[in-house]
């Protein structure tokens, strides 16, 4: 992702992680965050719900094929019903939105925190089925996090206070695509701390003399 026209590139970053929520093609982890996002920003639900219908439309112009065991099929997508699904319970006043707290199972006054560093702490979410790693990132105010890129991508959403970083600003509910074009170092705004919902496909990478530091001695 370039540096250069960020808003343009914000702005198209999501809008294809909204058309692949849309298709479908989301991993759990991915949909929830997205599903996140729509909850504190409604104004993005009409985009999705249009892509929605476009997807459907084409899924009507398809041409029917025939399944080779039919009964072994209809078994498999029957099982799919007995499958344990989280289910969303209204909250009032909760930092995390239902779609995440259904996916985190639990309120955020029961998360058990580590420190990665001074005014970072870190809560991993682990789903064997995903090739994605999900974390909850709490940052004191104020603090500036070690400058690092991305060996793949980060999809991050801003669940309180906000952050700044090159390629702009991100308040509670806007999502923040980072991938190995850009090498940044998030600040967390002043006045209160930020807490973010993380999703990578591959390990951060720390830049800088200071950076490659911490990350042989810390295992950031």
């Amino acid at each position: 992702m370039a540096i250069n026209g960020f808003n343009s590139e914000r702005e198209g970053a999501l809008n294809a992680l909204l058309a692949d929520y849309a298709a479908g093609y989301l991993n759990p982890a991915l949909h929830s965050l997205v599903a996140a996002h729509l909850e504190m920003k409604p104004d993005n639900r009409s985009f999705v719900s249009t892509l929605e219908a476009a997807q459907a439309r084409t899924l009507e112009d398809e041409t029917p094929v025939d399944v080779a065991d039919r009964q072994a099929f209809l078994d498999r997508v029957f099982a799919i019903g007995d499958r344990q699904v989280p289910v969303m319970i209204k909250r009032k006043n909760s930092v995390l939105p239902d779609a995440l707290h259904a996916f985190v199972g639990r309120e955020l006054d029961d998360v058990k925190w580590r420190s990665v560093l001074p005014g970072l702490k870190e809560f991993h979410i682990f789903d064997k089925d995903s090739e994605t790693e999900a974390s909850l990132l709490w940052i004191r105010s104020g603090r500036r996090m070690p400058a690092h890129t991305h060996e793949g991508s980060e999809v991050t959403l801003v669940l309180k206070g906000g952050f700044s970083d090159i390629m702009g600003h991100y308040c509670r509910g806007d999502i923040a695509i980072a991938d190995g074009d850009v090498d940044h170092r998030p600040r967390a705004d002043n006045g209160g701390d930020c807490i973010c919902f993380a999703v990578t496909d591959a390990p951060v990478r720390l830049t800088g003399l200071i950076g490659r530091f911490l990350q042989r001695f810390s295992g950031y």
